[in-house]
C-alpha cells in the first residue's frame, strides 16, 4: 500500500455524533451536539466518559454550572433535529422551532431526548481547560437503552443503535462483522 502524506485535519477522528443535554439557570432544556466523546478508565474498571467542548456554548456553561448531563446518541432518523440543534443557539432562549420529544434523566438532573435509543446519564467528576476548549471527565450514573435492543449478553450491536459517526461529515455504519477475538 502506498500512502500519501496530508499534515494534521481536524476532520479525520472518526466520532459518534451525540446531543448532550442540559438544563438553562431557569429549568428549561437545552441540547447541542457534540461529537468530541470518548471514555478512559480510572482505577479497577470504572469508565468515566470524557467529552470536550469548544467555544463558548451554552450547553459548556451549563455543564459547568450544573455538572450533570446526559449523551443522547444520534441515529440516523435524528438527522433533522440534530442539524436543527447545532443551529440554533441555546443563548438565544430555548429551542422550539422545531418539534421534539424531551425527558428526564433517571439519575441527574438534565434533560433527555424521547427519540434517542441510547443514553448515557452523568456526572461531572473533573475538567480541564486547554485554550478555549473544556473536556469534563464524567462518571456514568445511568443508562438508558432502547426497550426494542436486547443487550442481555453484554456486547451491543451497534447497527442496531443506526448510529451516526462523524469525521467532517455525518456517515453510519456497515454491517455487523463479528466479535474481538473471531478472526485471528
Amino acid at each position: 500500500m502506498e500512502r500519501k502524506s496530508y499534515g494534521p485535519r481536524h476532520a479525520m477522528p472518526v466520532q459518534p455524533l451525540f446531543i448532550v443535554g442540559t438544563r438553562n439557570e431557569n429549568g428549561t432544556p437545552n441540547f447541542a451536539p457534540i461529537t468530541w466523546v470518548s471514555k478512559t478508565c480510572r482505577e479497577g474498571e470504572e469508565n468515566l466518559i470524557v467529552i470536550s467542548m469548544y467555544g463558548t456554548k451554552k450547553t459548556k456553561q451549563n455543564t459547568h454550572r450544573t455538572k450533570q448531563l446526559t449523551l443522547n446518541l444520534v441515529s440516523t432518523d435524528m438527522l433533522t433535529l440534530t442539524d436543527y440543534l447545532g443551529k440554533a443557539s441555546g443563548k438565544n432562549g430555548e429551542k422550539k422551532a422545531l418539534p421534539y420529544g424531551i425527558g428526564s434523566a433517571l439519575q441527574v438532573d438534565a434533560p433527555t431526548l424521547d427519540d434517542s435509543k441510547w443514553v448515557c446519564e452523568c456526572e461531572v467528576e473533573q475538567h480541564v481547560t486547554i485554550g478555549h476548549s473544556d473536556t469534563f471527565f464524567c462518571r456514568i450514573k445511568n443508562i438508558q437503552i432502547d426497550a426494542e435492543i436486547d443487550v442481555s449478553s453484554g456486547w451491543i450491536d451497534l447497527t442496531q443503535f443506526e448510529p451516526v459517526i462523524y469525521s467532517g461529515n455525518y456517515h453510519s455504519i456497515g454491517d455487523f462483522l463479528g466479535k474481538i477475538g473471531e478472526f485471528y
